[in-house]
């Protein structure tokens, strides 16, 4: 037991005071640094994937990319309707956001005015400079109050995401954070003792958010990155701290009291402890295979989980320890004055009797369990994977409601094609001809409208075709309308030119290839996710078995939790129960997200789990008993953790955005079934039926007796 883990612990156990401050100093530290350094966030160009983003490049090299455009539309007629829209547009030139403005355009039956707005720089940073546009709108609006003048556009949505994503995230944490205190009162009867865990997770968060700052540096932070540390920091912040705090006090209670707060911290730190730092490394190893998916949103999803998981198990080592003394000293003082009956640990009635049935009947538990995991994964076959394009985002923001009126009246403005060639300067008239001869096939294409847009670049080298689109993105006739131009118009066109290098960008093009980028990674990150499990897991307990266990579980608990998920979301008969509106499928960046958390989360049971049953094995306890004693032992701490988690999980099933609505569900669900079906009933039976084999190719060297410390 004198390994580093135990000489960590009982340093901080034997200096708590100068543990605990020199924690906070770190926390401060990291803030501190993160702070003057500050962050980097993604730029444009990092979230270019496939033809489409490579059709990005091509534009932006020419001075063609894409420009940041809010649209205001005046919905009356007459002269009010003009003057209104001549208001707007020598409102919109005075300001420094503005790089130009259109003249008004109306809509085909001539009650619908839109002026169109392009904006100064980039296209990512337009969303925090919309505000100021809208301030011009609103007091058009209050000029003309016979008139509906309203504006919506990328940056206007983007904004409204963003603001109902805090709201909604502000609304969560009011709901977690009591919940899962109530959870551990519960679990301590001691209010100092629940208090510990959240201290301990919020502080991980605090450091982890810290050091994110410079990080992004080396991987940009796309926005999503507080949002996953504080997702990943509140659920393996309080597991690693409860799965130590529960072990030191049942070898409390076990020991009637006897043990001093130092031996106390040795035991912990070498049981528990080692398991949370093994579980630790296996979060932040699963959590890098993310960064295989070649992506900006899931690089810096994996920097966040890496950043906050490896600030927990810190924690947990250096301030966990230091607080447990403490604690123990002021229990050790109470109980002396007021001597009461030892606590002892209760497996609990559900477990108990999940047990007792699977200890009974091995080969019985184990096919019933399988099999109604394999039925939850057969929906999964009809996994539908889209990017959530513009239009499934609720309704809820005003600019959306005024995009759906912008649409109707426009349709063209839906969605679009952007065909982008580059080539020599002395070919851009031979370019140009293509360009207009495929303009020529696409007018009589069903799903085009409006007219087509031909721009060259100042110096010749890059022309970009414009084609609307009247259907959204996720239509199957955009869908369909895309597939023609790549596979029909262009290569009977630009196509027959030699040397010239072209692509298909646009909102539909971006909508298409994002999906298909994902799961052409899908198969490399799963593969690697599982080499990950199963190489830690035998390292960890030097056995082969264990580790291709490791793996079969974690497939069983994926495909189930995901197949779930394709049945309540692709359908709509849980659209009422789970307030949202179904799109038929799921966010193209659910699947993978889901399967490196849940890959990693669930190391956190298996080797929590198994550290207890291997450790019986080698104090001379029988494989049977061990793995009963081992799972009954840890089930209070492993169903505790659970509860937490899932309480931090469903909580994003209410929020609007539709894919962190799936991703909180699936990870909930699939916790559920990893703590009540895995590892209480499928895990142990596996165990039961192998025996001695479970150790294979060595069985754990017993000892003579048990391990005594102190």
């Amino acid at each position: 037991m004198r390994n580093r883990l135990v000489l960590i612990a009982v340093a901080s156990a034997r200096h708590p005071w100068r543990a605990i401050v020199g924690w906070f100093v770190f926390v401060a530290l990291c803030v501190g640094i993160g702070v003057g350094i500050g962050g980097k966030p993604a730029a444009t160009e990092d979230f270019w994937i496939g033809e489409a983003g490579r059709g990005e490049a091509l534009a932006t090299s020419g001075g063609l990319q894409q420009a940041p455009m809010e649209r205001v539309l005046i919905t009356g007629g007459g002269t009010a309707a003009h003057n209104a829209a001549q208001d707007v547009i020598d409102r919109m030139l005075t300001l420094p956001e503005v790089r130009s403005v259109d003249a008004a355009v109306y809509s085909p039956d001539g009650t619908v005015l839109r002026v169109d707005v392009t904006m100064a720089g980039a296209e990512l940073d337009a969303k925090k400079h919309v505000a100021a546009l809208r301030a011009q709108t609103d007091q058009v609006q209050r000029a003309y109050p016979d008139l509906q003048v309203e504006q919506t556009g990328g940056p206007s949505i983007s904004s409204g995401v963003e603001v109902l994503r805090g709201r909604d995230l502000a609304r969560t944490e009011m709901i977690a954070l009591p919940i899962t205190l109530l959870t551990l009162l519960v679990v301590f009867r001691s209010a100092a003792m629940a208090l510990v865990p959240l201290l301990l997770a919020i502080s991980s968060i605090v450091a982890a958010i810290g050091l994110s700052l410079p990080a992004s540096h080396l991987f940009p932070d796309n926005g999503v990155g507080t949002n996953i540390i504080l997702l990943i920091g509140m659920a393996v912040g309080v597991d690693y701290t409860l799965f130590y705090l529960k072990r030191a006090r049942e070898e409390r209670a076990r020991a009637g009291g006897a043990l001093s707060s130092r031996a106390l911290v040795e035991l912990a730190a070498a049981t528990s402890g080692r398991a949370v730092v093994v579980s630790g490394i296996a979060v932040a190893v699963s959590s890098a295979t993310m960064y295989l998916a070649d992506d900006v949103v899931f690089s810096s999803i994996a920097t966040a989980a890496i950043l906050v998981t490896l600030v927990a198990v810190a924690s947990s080592l250096t301030a966990l320890p230091a607080l447990l003394t403490v604690l123990t000293d002021r229990a050790e003082r109470r109980a002396a004055r007021k001597p009461s009956a030892p606590e002892r640990e209760s497996t609990g009635r559900l477990t108990g009797s999940l047990l007792r049935l699977t200890a009974a009947r091995p080969v019985a538990a184990l096919t019933v369990a399988v099999l109604a995991m394999l039925t939850l994964t057969v929906p999964l076959l009809g996994l539908d994977l889209t990017d959530m394009g513009r239009e499934t985002h609720p309704r809820s923001i005003p600019a959306m409601q005024t995009f759906d009126r912008l649409t109707t009246a426009f349709p063209q403005l839906k969605s679009m094609h952007q065909v982008v060639v580059a080539a020599e300067p002395q070919r851009a008239d031979e370019v140009t001809d293509a360009l207009r001869a495929l303009a020529r096939r696409a007018e009589s294409d069903p799903a085009l409208a409006g007219e087509a847009e031909l721009r060259t670049s100042p110096d010749g080298r890059v022309s970009l075709l414009e084609l609307p689109v009247q259907h959204h993105v996720s239509d199957d006739a955009a869908q369909q309308s895309l597939e023609r131009l790549r596979t029909d118009y262009l290569p009977a066109t630009v196509g027959t030119l030699s040397g010239v290098d072209y692509a298909v960008t646009g909102d539909v093009a971006r909508y298409a290839d994002y999906p298909r980028h994902q799961e052409q990674k899908l198969p490399l990150i799963i593969a690697t996710l599982l080499l990950v499990t199963f190489v830690l897991t035998v390292v960890t307990f030097r056995s082969v078995v264990l580790g291709s266990i490791g793996v079969v579980l974690n497939l069983l608990s994926a495909g189930a939790s995901l197949g779930l998920l394709t049945a309540v979301f692709q359908n709509t008969w849980a659209e009422g129960l789970l307030d949202f509106h179904s799109t038929g499928s799921i966010g193209s960046r659910v699947p993978l997200l889901l399967l490196v958390i849940l890959f990693g989360l669930s190391m956190d049971y298996q080797i929590f789990v198994l550290s207890r049953i291997s450790e019986l094995a080698r104090a001379g306890v029988p494989t049977r008993r061990a793995v009963l004693d081992g799972v009954g032992g840890s089930a209070s701490a492993v169903t505790s953790a659970a509860f937490v988690m899932v309480t931090v999980f469903a909580s994003f099933v209410p929020l609007h955005i539709m894919e962190m609505k799936q991703m909180g569900f699936a990870l909930a669900a699939a916790v559920l079934l990893d703590a009540f079906v895995i590892r209480i009933v499928i895990l142990p039976a596996m165990l039961l039926l192998l025996g001695d084999r479970t150790w294979w190719p060595a069985r754990p060297a017993r000892t003579a007796e048990p391990v005594k410390v102190g």
